[in-house]
């Protein structure tokens, strides 16, 4: 595991997501994509999810992959031309900002986050910027660390499952499912 770097707020961390840690299948069969959806992937790192929705979603659909680091959105660019994924578009963006997805009020079906509330003591401004970018009908899928998993230091704004829930209630969200994301992380379905 990398070492953290720190960017206003929000601790970056390099984790190491295949080997069981998350389980990405797992994931996506607990959504229900359509084809032409659109999916902002909120701190997408390398892409881990991005690929992956974008071949859901289809040529009709559009994944934007937003990070603040340009060297993840550089990743992501470099995975969809191997793949030949034409679908994703790419912002650099701190989500710990109103706006600061770059995205429009109202414009995606799904908002993805995948590892990214454990890094930022502002969780509650992610979730906000999340519900903006939200249509009426959208998800926001969130997959974080189990409790009972210790992955080692630059973890100690870890949410809890039970945290989450409040905060998402807090932030005018319904939670519509529970799933298991893999041995080392929760999932959980919120909507409008």
């Amino acid at each position: 595991m990398a070492n953290p770097v720190s960017y206003g707020m929000i601790r970056l961390q390099t984790i190491h997501t295949t080997g069981g840690f998350m389980n990405p299948a797992k994931i996506l069969e607990n959504l229900d994509i359509k084809k032409g959806s659109k999916v902002a992937d909120f701190g997408c790192g390398a892409g881990y999810f991005t690929t992956s929705f974008a071949k859901v979603v289809g040529n009709s659909g559009r994944v934007y992959a937003i990070d603040i680091l340009e060297s993840a959105l550089e990743s992501v660019k470099g995975r969809a031309k191997l793949e030949s994924i034409l679908n994703i578009e790419t912002h650099r963006g701190n989500l710990e900002k109103q706006g600061g997805s770059g995205l429009g009020d109202k414009s995606v079906d799904i908002v993805m986050m995948a590892n990214i509330l454990f890094q930022s003591e502002l969780k509650d401004d992610i979730l906000k910027e999340a519900k903006r970018v939200l249509k009426k009908t959208g998800k926001i899928v969130i997959s974080e660390w189990k409790d009972d998993v210790a992955p080692g230091e630059g973890f100690m704004y870890r949410v809890s499952k039970e945290e989450l829930k409040k905060l998402a209630k807090d932030a005018g969200l319904v939670l519509e499912k529970e799933f298991d994301a893999g041995g080392s992380h929760y999932g959980l379905v919120f909507s409008l």
